[in-house]
């Protein structure tokens, strides 16, 4: 079994997936907008404006594999009860993700040591997504 967290956007999500490729050292290897769907039927309900926003993206991240999409307008839910939870062991590379996925989104907890972390923040990107990093003791 293999669980994948997906995404839901309001229109961003192309920006959203080409930031968390640069920010997380991913590849994105899956990318196709409602107008390219094989399904007429479901670009025919898209509003015109619309087709052209993200059906399905993937990145790949090491082994892992984080999807999302753009929800279709009317069906877009403000994210909550849940974090893209984020396990690192080298410190600096835990302060470099925090700092750039807060870039214009805001800081819950700051980057700081706790009593289960070397380090540990959380915080909501500039997309609306939640994240928590988790840095292990260092060695």
């Amino acid at each position: 079994m293999q669980l994948n967290p997906y995404l839901m956007f309001n229109g961003q999500c192309e920006a959203a997936f080409k930031f968390y490729e640069q920010c997380l050292g991913g590849k994105i290897t899956a990318l196709m907008t409602y107008a390219e769907s094989p399904d007429a039927s479901m670009t025919d309900k898209m509003p015109v404006e619309w087709r052209h926003k993200i059906m399905h993206v993937g990145l790949k991240i090491g082994d892992q594999e984080l999807m999302g999409s753009d929800n279709p307008p009317g069906y877009t839910e403000t994210p909550q009860g849940f974090s893209v939870s984020i396990s690192l062991t080298d410190p600096a590379e835990a302060e470099r993700i925090f700092h750039t996925l807060a870039e214009n989104g805001t800081v819950r907890m700051p980057l700081q040591q706790t009593f289960w972390a070397y380090r540990f923040g959380m915080l909501v990107d500039q997309f609306g997504i939640p994240w928590m990093i988790n840095c292990d003791q260092a060695a």
